[in-house]
């Protein structure tokens, strides 16, 4: 939990540091996407709410739920250790959970979209985003985490005929960004997966099982960004 946070801080520090906190934002009808660049004080004067009430509130729920606990847990072993926490934990989530969405996004669409068109950008975004999360699967599992496994087992050396393992890093890194911006587009187009009030269960289960989409990509991504990347490259870097 970042001791350092202040009414001065931008919203959008809070919630890459956990994204749970969208739902309170969502809660107090403040912008925490398109507006995510303004400070907690100057969101809360347009809503005419105490600032100092809501960071209490922002800080309080990190505590409870600690979002650098949620990063290091099973992460904190061997890089292998880490690899198969990752592949049992995120892996097999993402690949239960995309083609589930998929065919009940078509579901709710064929139902709702007369009344609601803007599912039909939904559907067209998910379309996007699982075209690229299911090869970057395959690339970690059969290229990435393979070399990965290879340099811990030999000390930091390994044979990789792509180069240095930065090379592949950078890329997935790159599509991090791109899965990031795609969450962001879902997000702000169903309005911080605001459910309709005519919205069946079918409907309710599509937004819900989206916003769990992106907490645990999003997740996953951080605790490759921050953890494992960095502990391949710093092992590379001592063995060279």
């Amino acid at each position: 939990m970042s001791a350092h946070f202040t009414i001065h801080t931008p919203i959008n520090d809070f919630i890459a540091e956990d994204v749970r906190r969208t739902g309170i934002f969502e809660e107090l009808n403040i912008d925490s996407c398109c507006g995510g660049h303004r400070t907690l004080a100057e969101a809360c004067a347009e809503k005419g709410i105490d600032p100092e009430a809501v960071l209490k509130r922002l800080m309080a729920d990190a505590s409870e739920n600690d979002p650098v606990a949620a990063v290091v847990a099973g992460m904190d072993g061997s890089l292998s250790e880490a690899v198969d926490h990752l592949l049992q934990t995120h892996h097999t989530f993402l690949k239960e959970a995309l083609p589930r969405l998929a065919a009940l996004l078509d579901k709710v669409v064929g139902a709702h979209v007369a009344r609601h068109p803007e599912l039909n950008t939904v559907q067209e975004l998910f379309a996007q985003l699982r075209a690229d999360l299911e090869p970057y699967l395959m690339k970690e599992e059969q290229v990435l985490f393979p070399m990965i496994r290879q340099l811990e087992s030999n000390g930091g050396t390994a044979d990789l005929h792509c180069g240095p393992l930065q090379n592949p890093i950078n890329v997935m890194q790159a599509e991090h960004e791109q899965v990031s911006t795609l969450f962001e587009r879902i997000r702000a187009t169903t309005l911080n997966f605001k459910i309709p009030e005519d919205a069946c269960e079918s409907y309710r289960g599509l937004y819900n099982g989206l916003d769990e989409l992106e907490v645990d990509t999003l997740l996953h991504i951080q605790k490759e960004n921050e953890i494992l990347f960095p502990q391949v490259l710093a092992l590379q870097e001592k063995a060279n």
